[in-house]
Formats: structure tokens, C-alpha cells, sequence
């Protein structure tokens, strides 16, 4: 490959705000995948149940768990998705991931709010 074609390795930061407008549809999804999962829960320390109570007890972890970061980039050419790290936080966001306009010119910053 010549250099303008090479493939390039980008990391890609994103800050997504949601509402969870029914938490009990989130921690039940996030239990019907835990469940699915296949997981030989003999090789555990928590059980299927204990892991279950774990979830509905922790809104961010299992709206974390839900979460299918590949689909930022599924629909676009010639990017191939190949890992990535999610975790959700309440509110507010940290200071790092808000936006500051002061009018200036953002860059790559894309600010939809």
C-alpha cells in the first residue's frame, strides 16, 4: 500500500448523553444478555441470581453492558470497528468531555447539544 491508502490506527472519543426514560427495561435486557451469555457460572464466584441482583442494583453498569459501541462506526466505509472500552456515569459529565465554545474555531470537536 502506498502511504496516502496505508490503514491508519484512530482512537475515537465520544461523550454520549442519554435519559433512561424506563431503568427496569435497561437492567432487564442487561439480565437477558447475562443470562444468554452462557457463562459456567461453577467457575465463578458469583452465581447467575447474585450477578442478576448486581445489575438491577447498578443502573450504569448495566446500561454499560447493553451498550454496542461498534455501532458509532458500522455504517461507515472503509472503517473497520476493532475495539473499544464503554462505561456510563450520571450526571454531569466530567469536565475533560464537556465542550467549551468560546467562539473559536472546534477542529474535530463535533458539539451536538
Amino acid at each position: 500500500m502506498d502511504e496516502q491508502s496505508a490503514p491508519l490506527t484512530m482512537h475515537l472519543y465520544c461523550r454520549v448523553d442519554v435519559v433512561v426514560t424506563d431503568p427496569a427495561a435497561v437492567t432487564g435486557q442487561a439480565i437477558a444478555e447475562l443470562r444468554a451469555a452462557g457463562i459456567d457460572w461453577s467457575a465463578e464466584e458469583d452465581d447467575l441470581d447474585r450477578a442478576a441482583d448486581e445489575l438491577r442494583a447498578d443502573l450504569p453498569s448495566s446500561m454499560a453492558s447493553v451498550v454496542d459501541i461498534s455501532g458509532l462506526v458500522g455504517d461507515v466505509p472503509g472503517v473497520e470497528f476493532r475495539g473499544g472500552l464503554c462505561w456510563v456515569e450520571p450526571s454531569p459529565p466530567r469536565d475533560a468531555f464537556v465542550v467549551h465554545d468560546a467562539g473559536g474555531d472546534l477542529g474535530s470537536i463535533v458539539h451536538t447539544g
